[in-house]
């Protein structure tokens, strides 16, 4: 299975309009990130996790002619605000892209995609095609996903485990119950979008100390926003089974 990371930042991300700090004006490319998401791709069989405002660059840059199907975490906009650019992958496959999501995370897309469930449709719109699902496993294309609740503040969100690499990010509140999911992952990414407390996310810190406390072989920092500071300085910082993520990095997980 290979693991693509085509988004590794925030919508407090990098380039900050009319912001000249260091990071904002970096040229390192791993400073250069878009919203946070990642590629599966497994027995030619793609999706991807999450499908923010940067989707159709995202697509265009690792030249994904074919996607079988995306799965959500929660519903904020810089998760789900690329599904009208599924209509390309409609007009090349002929077929309405399979989205995965819980109830709550469905009915926002209802709301915010009004005109694509509406009884009148308008010629052209993207075709999505809704699947339920809740806190129990599931399988998309032959690939077992473990989701992983935690809260996002008040707002549930899931992270996912697939095989021995487990996959969180927008939380800051993760349950003794549902930890137990993440027990013996190889692989761990959690987001962190700064090193100072957020009433959201984790810190830098919080998410390193959740890092360690499962000893994984290596974690990752992803959701980093330009308030992180350069990812060649601070990464410095980290101990050695701790990187930062960044966009186009590729994992290959067995």
């Amino acid at each position: 299975m290979k693991i693509t990371f085509i988004g590794t930042g925030t919508s407090q991300g990098i380039p900050v309009i009319a912001c000249n700090c260091p990071t904002c004006t970096s040229n390192d490319t791993k400073d250069n990130r878009l919203r946070t998401s990642i590629m599966i791709e497994e027995n030619d069989k793609t999706i991807v996790i999450d499908s923010g405002p940067d989707f159709r660059q995202q697509m265009l840059r690792y030249k994904v002619s074919k996607l079988d199907g995306i799965l959500l975490t929660h519903e904020h906009k810089d998760h789900i605000g690329g599904l009208d650019d599924v209509r390309s992958f409609n007009w090349i496959l002929k077929k309405p892209m399979e989205i995965y999501c819980t109830q709550r995370v469905a009915e926002a897309i209802f709301r915010e995609y009004a005109y694509v469930f509406a009884k009148e449709k308008y010629p052209g719109i993207p075709q999505l095609n809704i699947n339920i699902i809740d806190n129990n496993p599931f399988s998309i294309e032959n690939i077992n996903f473990m989701p992983i609740e935690g809260l996002h503040y008040k707002l549930p969100v899931f992270g996912y485990r697939i095989k021995d690499f487990t996959y969180i990010t927008d939380i800051n509140n993760i349950p003794d119950t549902e930890k137990n999911k993440i027990k013996g992952s190889k692989i761990i990414v959690l987001g962190a979008v700064r090193k100072e407390k957020h009433i959201s996310h984790f810190n830098l810190s919080e998410a390193m100390d959740v890092i360690n406390e499962f000893n994984p072989e290596i974690g990752y920092i992803t959701h980093i926003s330009h308030m992180m500071g350069l990812h060649e300085e601070v990464e410095k910082e980290l101990p050695e089974n701790i990187r930062f993520a960044y966009d186009g990095m590729c994992l290959e997980i067995n």
